[in-house]
């Protein structure tokens, strides 16, 4: 039976729109948890850079115009939050499965990329994830620091 994919939540309400986040939030903090309780940890941009060629009808703009004349825009849009669920591999499978519900808790709201990337560690690490096999999916900290070498590390 497939589920209903939830809805994103924070402090119980709905977020559905871009709009409802507060101004200036690039990105958020979250918690996917599975109906075991199981949990997985991560965070979201809200947008993409995307870097397009400019074509030679844009180029035309730049005509008699001093300096070097550009090659490419950046381009922001929106990322995919709204479906978002996580980039665990386990936890897409889940999901593509259907079999298990996942409720998805908005943590955070961050305001830099550093912001993100620091709340997201420092939370990682605050809750032990990688010796807490039975609660969390997530395997490493920041790409650097991975469960499978930990394993052996005991009081």
């Amino acid at each position: 039976n497939k589920h209903r994919q939830m809805n994103w939540l924070y402090n119980g309400k709905e977020f559905t729109d871009i709009s409802q986040f507060p101004k200036d939030t690039i990105g958020f903090l979250y918690e996917v948890e599975d109906e075991n309780g199981k949990k997985y940890i991560g965070k979201k941009a809200l947008y993409h850079n995307k870097k397009r060629k400019l074509s030679k009808k844009d180029l035309l703009k730049f005509e008699g115009k001093v300096g070097r004349k550009p090659t490419h825009e950046r381009l922001t849009k929106e990322s995919d939050w709204k479906t978002y669920y996580g980039y665990h591999r386990e936890i897409k499978e889940l999901i593509k499965e259907g079999k298990i519900q996942f409720t998805r808790t908005i943590l955070k709201f961050a305001f830099t990329k550093k912001q993100l990337t620091y709340l997201e560690a420092q939370l990682l690490f605050k809750l032990e994830v990688l010796e807490n096999t039975t609660d969390y999916y997530n395997d490493n900290i920041l790409a650097k620091f991975y469960r499978k070498d930990f394993t052996v590390i005991s009081a």
